[in-house]
C-alpha cells in the first residue's frame, strides 16, 4: 500500500505543478496580451491625446495670435482717435497737415488723410482724393469706426473727427500690403505656420507672403472630393458666420497631414486662418513619452513666453491709458481726475478740518496767451505746476484743472497756515523776476475750503473753493475762505433759479429800453432792450443779482429768448399801428454758442411776428471771443446773423482785453465803447478813444459810447466823430410807453421814422 500511495502523491504533485505552470503561462499570456493591448490602447490613447492636445494647443496659440492682432488693430483705431483729439485743437489746415505728416511715418501709416464730411480728402503726400462711397468713410461720417479695402490689399482705417458733439470731418490712415502682412507674420510653431486674414464670406483680406501652400489647397477645397472634408468646410463656414472658432485636420494632395485653425477677430468681422503641419507636437510617436515630456515643457515655456509678452503689452497699454487718464497734457502733472482720486484716498478716514482744498487761478492767463502766444502761455502753466510740485508734501496733491486754473489739497487745518503756504508759492512763482530787467509778475487768485466734511464729493469741495475765490476777492491777493455766507448766497441763487419758470409764465420780467442818441442831429437812432425783474413777493430784483446766476445755470438762454420775443411783440405792435420804428439791440449770452445753429430759433420768432430785417441788433460781449474756443465758430455765427437779417454789435469793447484785431477779423456792424473808457478824463484816455473811433470809421463800423453821464463827455464824443451816445445824460432805461412819451417830448410831439 505504501508503494501504491507514493505514485498517487507524485501524480498529484505533477498535476499541481503542471496546473501552476499552466496558470503561470496563462497569467503570462494574459499579462503579455494585457501589456500588448495596454500598449496598443495606450499608444492609440496617447495618439488621441496627442491629437487632442495638438488641436487644443493650436487653438490656444492661434487664439492668442488673434487676440494680439485684435489688440494691434484696435490700437490703430485708438491711435487715429487720439490724433483727432489733437487735430481739433490745432488751428489752420496747413498746421494740421504738418502735424499729420510728422505722425504718419512715426505711427506706421503709409499716409494719413484729412477728409471733410463730403469725402474730399487731402493726403499727407499732398494728393487729393474723394473717399465718399467707401464703406469705411461712410461709417465714420456717421460717427463709427470704419475700414475699407483698396487695391493691392491696402487697408484704409477711418474714424470720425468730433468737436463739441458734432462730426466735422474724417481722419483716415492707410497701411499697405507689406505692413498688413507684417501684422499677421508670426514666429509661432517654429516658423512652420502660414496665416492669412479672410472675411466671413471667405474672401482674402490679407494674404501671407508665401502663397504656395494656400494655392496648393485650392483644388482640394473646390473639388470637395472627401465627404468628411466637405462637411468640415461647411461647418467651418457656418462657424465663421456664427463667430465661433474651430480646427480642421485634413490631408493635402501631396499627402501631408495639416491642421487649419480659424479664429474670428472682434475687429471688422474678420477671421484669422492659420495652417500648420499636424505633427507639430509629436515628431516621433515611437519615443512618445520622452517627446511628450519635452514637448510639454516646450509648450509650457512657449505659453509662459506668450503670457509674459501679453502681460508686458497689457501693462504697457495700462501705463499709457493711466497717462492719458491721469496726466495733464500741458504741464505733465496731475490732471483733475487724478487729483480727485488722490484727494479721496487721503480724505477717506481723515478727521474733519485736517485738510484744505484750494482753488488757484492764474490771473490774466488769456492775456498772456494773446500777448506772448500759446507757447509762452503753456510754458507759464508748466512753470506754475513745477512750483506747486516743489511745495507739495507726500500726503498732499496739486493739479491743473483747465486754462489757468489749479487745485491744491493741503494737509493744513488753520487759515493762517494755508495763507503762509500760499504766500511761499506766490513768491516762488515770481522768483524768476530776479533775473529780469523788466519784471512781469504773475498773480494767483486763491479760494480755499477747510474740509469739515471729508465724505463730501471732491467736486463739491472744489466748487466751494471756487466759490470762495470768485465771491470774495480778498485784498492784496490773499486767500479767501469758504464760509456759511457763501452757502447762503448759493441758496439764494438756487431760489432765483427756482423762481424763473413761474416768473416767465407770469411775465414778471419787464423789458426796458434805453435810447441811443445820434450826435450828428440829436435824433434817437436806436435803443437797447434791458430786462428788469419785478417779482410779486420778492419785489424788485436787480439784474446784477440774477443775470450772473442765470449765466452760471444756463437759464440765461431762456431769458434772452423771452426778452427777444418781447422786443418782437413791441415792434410788431408799432408796425401794426403805423408808428415809427427804430432798431432795438438785444443782448446775447455766450451760452447760446454752445448750441448748434441757435440763431435759427431767434429767426423763427422774428418771422412769427413778421419783423423786417435790420430792425433787431444782437449784442455780443467781447468775452465770447475768448470763451467759445473756436474763433471760426464766432465768425460763422456773425456771418449767419447777417444772412438771417440781424445786425451785430460788439458790446463792452475795452472792458476786458479786447484786441483791435477783433475789429478787423469780425464783421460787426457797431462797437460799444465800455464806460470804463470815460472814467478817466486824461488826455491819454481821450487819445485812445479817438483812435478807436477813427479806426472804426475807416472800417465802416458804427461807434456807440455807453454809460455817458456828463454833457462834457457828449461834447468830446461829438468832436471826435462818435456816432451814437447811450447813457443817463439823455435817459435812463424805461418801459416802451414811457420811451414813446420821452421821444415825443424831446422832439416836440413828433417821433420820426429812423
Amino acid at each position: 500500500m505504501g508503494r501504491q500511495s507514493m505514485p498517487v502523491r507524485h501524480n498529484s504533485r505533477n498535476w499541481l505543478r503542471r496546473s501552476l505552470y499552466g496558470l503561470l503561462i496563462v497569467f503570462l499570456a494574459v499579462l503579455i496580451a494585457a501589456v500588448c493591448i495596454f500598449s496598443v490602447v495606450n499608444a492609440n490613447g496617447l495618439q488621441t491625446a496627442v491629437d487632442r492636445r495638438t488641436k487644443a494647443y493650436v487653438s490656444d496659440v492661434t487664439f492668442q495670435m488673434a487676440q494680439n492682432i485684435d489688440a494691434q488693430l484696435a490700437n490703430v483705431m485708438q491711435t487715429l482717435e487720439m490724433l483727432t483729439d489733437s487735430l481739433v485743437r490745432i488751428d489752420g489746415a496747413e498746421h494740421r497737415m504738418d502735424f499729420l505728416k510728422q505722425r504718419a511715418q512715426m505711427l506706421g501709416f503709409t499716409q494719413l488723410v484729412l477728409c471733410d464730411v463730403e469725402g474730399e480728402g487731402i493726403c499727407t503726400d499732398a494728393s487729393t482724393h474723394n473717399f465718399s462711397g467707401l464703406p469705411g468713410f461712410e461709417a465714420s461720417a456717421a460717427g463709427e469706426r470704419g475700414v475699407s479695402f483698396l487695391e493691392n490689399q491696402r487697408i484704409l482705417y477711418t474714424v470720425p473727427i468730433v468737436y463739441e458733439g458734432s462730426i466735422f470731418g474724417v481722419l483716415a490712415g492707410e497701411r499697405d500690403k507689406a505692413n498688413m502682412q507684417a501684422l499677421i507674420a508670426t514666429d509661432g510653431f517654429d516658423g512652420n505656420s502660414v496665416s492669412c486674414i479672410i472675411d466671413r464670406d471667405s474672401n482674402v483680406v490679407i494674404s501671407p507672403t508665401n502663397l504656395d501652400f494656400f494655392f496648393a489647397l485650392d483644388d482640394l477645397f473646390v473639388a470637395n472630393k472627401d465627404p468628411e472634408l466637405a462637411s468640415a468646410v461647411r461647418e467651418m463656414q457656418a462657424n465663421m458666420q456664427a463667430n465661433v472658432s474651430g480646427v480642421i485636420v485634413f490631408t493635402t494632395p501631396d499627402g501631408v497631414d495639416v491642421i487649419m485653425s480659424y479664429d474670428p477677430l472682434e475687429t471688422f468681422d474678420w477671421v484669422l486662418l492659420t495652417i500648420l503641419p499636424a505633427d507639430i507636437i509629436s515628431h516621433d510617436t515611437d519615443a512618445y513619452i520622452q517627446h511628450t515630456f519635452r514637448l510639454s515643457t516646450a509648450v509650457i515655456v512657449l505659453f509662459s513666453l506668450i503670457l509674459a509678452v501679453m502681460c508686458g503689452i497689457y501693462y504697457s497699454h495700462r501705463r499709457q491709458l493711466e497717462h492719458i487718464a491721469f496726466v495733464d497734457p500741458v504741464t505733465g502733472g496731475m490732471n483733475n481726475a487724478r487729483f480727485q482720486y488722490s484727494c479721496r484716498r487721503v480724505l477717506d478716514g481723515a478727521k474733519p478740518g485736517a485738510f484744505t482744498v484750494v482753488s488757484l487761478n492764474l490771473m490774466d492767463y488769456r492775456l498772456i496767451n494773446e500777448i506772448f502766444g500759446p507757447k509762452e502761455g503753456n510754458d507759464t502753466l508748466r512753470h506754475v505746476m513745477q512750483v506747486l510740485g516743489r511745495h507739495i508734501r507726500p500726503d498732499e496733491a496739486a493739479a491743473r484743472g483747465e486754462a489757468g486754473h489749479f487745485f491744491l489739497c493741503l494737509h493744513e487745518h488753520r487759515e493762517d497756515a494755508v495763507i503762509a503756504r500760499l504766500e511761499e508759492i506766490r513768491a516762488d512763482v515770481n522768483a524768476f523776476n530776479a533775473q529780469r530787467e523788466t519784471p512781469y509778475y504773475l498773480t494767483l487768485l486763491a479760494g480755499a475750503y477747510l474740509v469739515q466734511e471729508p465724505g463730501l464729493d471732491i467736486t463739491v469741495m472744489q466748487d466751494r473753493a471756487d466759490a470762495a475765490r470768485k465771491s470774495k476777492p480778498a485784498e492784496n491777493g490773499r486767500c479767501a475762505f469758504y464760509d456759511a455766507g457763501i452757502t447762503a448766497r448759493m441758496h439764494l441763487e438756487k431760489e432765483l433759479v427756482n423762481l424763473l419758470d413761474s416768473s416767465l409764465a407770469n411775465r414778471d420780467f419787464k423789458v426796458y429800453y434805453q435810447p441811443k442818441v445820434r450826435l450828428r442831429d440829436g435824433q434817437v437812432a436806436s435803443a437797447e432792450a434791458l430786462v428788469r425783474w419785478q417779482h410779486p413777493q420778492k419785489g424788485f430784483i436787480y439784474p446784477s443779482d440774477f443775470i450772473p446766476v442765470f449765466e452760471r445755470s444756463g437759464d440765461i438762454c431762456r431769458l434772452d429768448l423771452y426778452v427777444f420775443e418781447e422786443v418782437c411783440a413791441m415792434l410788431a405792435g408799432r408796425l401794426a399801428q403805423g408808428a415809427p420804428v427804430f432798431p432795438v439791440a438785444v443782448n446775447l449770452s455766450r451760452r447760446h454758442f454752445q448750441t448748434t445753429d441757435f440763431l435759427q430759433r431767434f429767426a423763427d420768432i422774428r418771422d412769427q411776428y413778421q419783423i423786417p430785417g435790420g430792425l433787431i441788433e444782437l449784442e455780443l460781449t467781447e468775452s465770447i471771443f475768448f470763451t467759445v474756443g473756436d474763433i471760426l465758430n464766432v465768425k460763422e455765427a456773425i456771418r449767419r446773423m447777417h444772412e438771417l437779417g440781424f445786425l451785430c454789435s460788439l458790446d463792452d469793447f475795452g472792458a476786458g482785453f479786447s484786441s483791435l484785431g477783433l475789429l478787423k477779423s469780425f464783421m460787426v456792424d457797431s462797437v460799444k465803447l465800455d464806460r470804463s473808457f470815460f472814467l478817466d478824463d486824461s488826455q491819454r484816455a481821450h487819445d485812445v478813444v479817438e483812435s478807436i473811433v477813427e479806426l472804426a470809421r475807416k472800417l465802416g463800423i458804427e461807434t456807440v459810447a455807453e454809460g455817458i453821464e456828463a454833457p462834457e463827455q457828449v461834447d468830446f464824443l461829438r468832436s471826435i466823430g462818435c456816432d451814437l451816445v447811450q447813457g443817463y445824460v439823455y435817459a435812463r432805461p424805461m418801459p416802451a410807453e414811457e420811451l414813446e412819451a420821452w421821444m415825443r417830448a424831446r422832439h416836440g410831439g413828433e417821433v420820426t421814422q429812423v
